[in-house]
């Protein structure tokens, strides 16, 4: 990746971010942390790697995105709305009565969302029927799931990658957010998942382990996955929640944040002209 099309992504990375900031201070509370985490990726999914096409969502040749993390939301719709698939001013209706942006993403509200998540773990069993649909078109088409760590908790999720795993579908691509908390604490306490990139291996995947801010290295483990022809595959995303904004990376409770103290608002202001001036600095 040449410096020119790196700072490209990491120019989106930053209107991802800015958006999702913005965002969940209009709505005055939301899921912020897990937003966050996930922004390198999804620039790098819709910034290079994806096949798409905002003029037309569902373009029977196009690749698709599992949210199974769906209370992620906000970090997905900042994403299609920096890409030409909604209105920007759209992000200040969630979760609005009647809004096309929901708490959790749905496929039937949404231009650029394919499949509705909230209920954590079924997105995996959703994305490996996806890449099976594909596969039985023989269609060069990719299925991108993006699971979280604290989601893996659930039984359904192994059940899938067992199947995937199974049935070697490379067109699946799974991304585990590691940014090591969920909900209620360090995922660590809650409920230890130990070494994640070590048990998809034993599980029988191909598993590259990358910085989840490192949006050249997110590539280049995409591109990897890709070439794989024989086996199912995995990246781990070592993120952090809240990622990109120090003050909530240092928050304990940055799973869904509420901005109502002098000092969180604060924070976001000064985070969001920090990055709307390294977007001035790079466009």
């Amino acid at each position: 990746m040449d410096n020119t099309e790196l700072k490209k992504l990491k120019v989106l990375s930053a209107k991802i971010r800015i958006d999702v900031l913005k965002m969940l201070e209009k709505r005055g509370y939301g899921h912020l942390g897990g937003s966050l985490s996930i922004v390198e990726v999804l620039s790098v999914l819709y910034g290079k790697q994806m096949k798409y096409d905002p003029k037309n969502p569902n373009a029977e040749d196009r690749d698709m995105l599992v949210l199974s993390k769906g209370h992620a939301g906000p970090g997905w719709y900042s994403t299609l709305a920096n890409v030409g698939f909604i209105e920007k001013e759209m992000l200040y209706t969630l979760n609005d009565g009647g809004t096309k942006l929901p708490s959790h993403p749905d496929r039937t509200k949404t231009p650029g969302v394919d499949m509705t998540t909230g209920s954590l773990g079924q997105g995996t069993s959703a994305a490996a029927g996806i890449a099976t649909g594909f596969r039985m078109k023989k269609s060069d088409q990719n299925v991108y799931l993006i699971v979280g760590d604290g989601e893996l908790n659930e039984g359904q999720c192994w059940e899938a990658f067992q199947y995937i795993a199974h049935n070697k579908l490379n067109n699946c691509i799974v991304l585990i957010d590691d940014n090591k908390k969920q909900l209620d604490g360090p995922t660590c306490e809650i409920c230890n998942p130990f070494n994640i990139a070590d048990k998809m291996r034993a599980f029988g995947f191909k598993t590259y382990e990358v910085k989840g801010d490192d949006e050249e290295a997110i590539s280049n483990a995409i591109d990897l996955c890709k070439s794989e022809k024989d086996c199912a595959v995995c990246i781990v995303l070592d993120s952090i929640k809240g990622q990109g904004v120090p003050f909530f990376e240092e928050m304990d409770a940055n799973h869904s944040v509420k901005f109502n103290t002098d000092e969180i608002l604060n924070a976001t202001h000064e985070a969001i002209e920090k990055l709307e001036a390294f977007v001035k600095e790079g466009e």
